[in-house]
């Protein structure tokens, strides 16, 4: 590979995070080009707006008639595909989607980097955000869409660079996780569970990874860790360089701490303390306490960078959030529809509690696809029942039978959604097993009433269910 490649192309463009470095790139003057197997909004819209061309699916000589400096392939890609095929017996200069993200993009600045089994889209966004306000001009690049910068990356001038740390494997050449590859000299971690089961064994696999993430921190780096959570705590013992907890209660006794959390009126107040002593009072436009925590690390982030815990704390009312984290869709016939990427255990009764805060005495019906990997397997088929039990209704999506890709064995046994119905019902909640969009649709539209609030949570498009309802809520013309 030449030392500054002038034409980059990408194979499976069409992801978040590919599709963000492409944009990143050619904001930066590179000729970008690429190609993916289909193409959907958003990031089709953006690619288009952004004039990078796509080939809709994959052929040789689409990547050699490109003629690139560098190849960018993404972790969708697999070994047989033609085009990946193609740069290798061609011997075209390739990278990872990591790695050609920190050659390119992160080199020379101040990476950092967020990373944990959940939050971390909102907690990237929020970290930005607040090193923006402070006018540090920070770069990005965050797997989802920041309402904040219009996109999901920005090129900065500033010394930092902001990037979500995914712990998912890099690509098929490569399995080593994409939050090894960004060089970390600050390092925020909002907690480690078990997931992607496809990739790893158990909970224990799962430490490992972030365990050789901690033990690659320099000694003169930072690592703002959430130590309420005991998987957090498991991992950062024997840090080399300094951990600063945070976290909303005593356990692990963390240095930043919230308190006096109470929702009002479109906001969640809490007061900012550091060390014992109160530093700041925060008005965060987001519910729940997850979204507090998320919203502390950050502004623990912004200060060991600099940033006074005071402007941050300032800084958080401006936070205009991120696209599919509890986002209002719109309402019809006094019916509101949120939708949310929540889809483990925990996110998704960390959402149905959010949602609770943020729109008390109303009706919350919980609609959830299992979609993933992981929620298609049986691995959290007890779990997921207790996750809904702050819900007033729960419908659940059947899920198909399709092959579910896994690289840590046979998949033994598959998800039940009429189980997972059968389980919230034998709770005292009413829930019900449906097949298919048109169905939850027609179910939805049947049963709401004014004043309920519907949560959906996926993290696909699931048949852009979101606008289904909506017109079928709306009153007749």
């Amino acid at each position: 590979m030449s030392e500054s490649p002038h034409r980059v192309y990408f194979i499976a463009v069409a992801g978040t995070g590919m599709g963000s470095l492409a944009g990143l790139l050619q904001a930066r003057g590179l000729e970008v080009l690429g190609s993916d197997a289909k193409l959907y909004p958003p990031m089709s819209s953006a690619l288009e707006q952004w004039g990078i061309p796509v080939h809709v699916g994959f052929r040789a000589e689409q990547v050699i008639d490109a003629q690139p400096d560098l190849v960018v392939i993404g972790n969708a890609v697999r070994p047989d595909n033609p085009e990946a095929m193609a740069v290798l017996e061609e011997g075209l200069p390739y990278l990872s989607f990591p790695d050609a993200l920190f050659r390119l993009a992160i080199e020379g600045k101040h990476p950092v980097v967020v990373t944990g089994t959940h939050g971390k889209t909102t907690t990237t966004a929020l970290v930005a955000k607040l090193l923006h306000a402070a006018g540090r001009d920070p770069s990005l690049l965050v797997g989802g869409f920041s309402l904040d910068f219009d996109g999901s990356f920005r090129n900065g001038q500033g010394q930092h660079f902001v990037v979500e740390g995914d712990e998912y494997d890099t690509a098929f050449f490569d399995k080593t996780p994409k939050f090894l590859h960004y060089g970390a000299r600050t390092c925020l971690l909002t907690s480690v569970e078990f997931d992607h089961a496809d990739i790893y064994r158990d909970l224990e696999h799962v430490k490992q990874a972030f365990r050789t993430l901690v033990a690659r921190l320099p000694a003169d780096g930072t690592l703002i860790a959430a130590v309420n959570h005991a998987g957090v705590r498991d991992v950062v013992q024997g840090a080399a360089c300094r951990v600063v907890g945070y976290g909303l209660g005593a356990a692990g006794e963390p240095e930043w701490q919230a308190a006096a959390i109470r929702p009002e009126a479109g906001v969640t107040r809490f007061e900012i303390r550091r060390a014992g002593r109160a530093v700041a009072e925060a008005a965060l436009p987001l519910f729940g306490g997850f979204n507090v925590e998320n919203a502390l690390g950050a502004v623990a982030a912004a200060a060991e960078l600099g940033v006074p815990a005071e402007s941050a704390a300032a800084a958080l009312a401006g936070f205009r959030g991120v696209k599919r984290r509890q986002e209002v869709r719109g309402e019809a016939r006094g019916v509101t529809v949120v939708d949310d990427f929540a889809h483990h255990p925990t996110a998704v009764a960390a959402s149905i509690s959010s949602l609770r805060a943020r729109f008390p005495g109303r009706r919350l019906v919980a609609v959830f696809e299992p979609r993933t990997n992981t929620s298609r397997r049986a691995v959290f088929q007890r779990d997921y029942a207790q996750a809904f039990d702050a819900a007033d209704r729960v419908v659940v999506a059947v899920v198909p039978d399709t092959p579910i890709y896994s690289a840590t064995g046979e998949v033994a046994e598959r998800f039940s959604s009429q189980r997972l119905a059968q389980d919230i019902a034998a709770r005292g909640i009413e829930a019900v097993a449906l097949d298919g969009v048109d169905a939850i649709t027609a179910h939805l539209a049947r049963e709401s009433r004014p004043g309920d609030v519907v949560l959906v949570m996926s993290n696909g498009d699931f048949g852009n269910i979101w606008e289904r309802l909506l017109a079928a809520l709306a009153p007749a013309a």
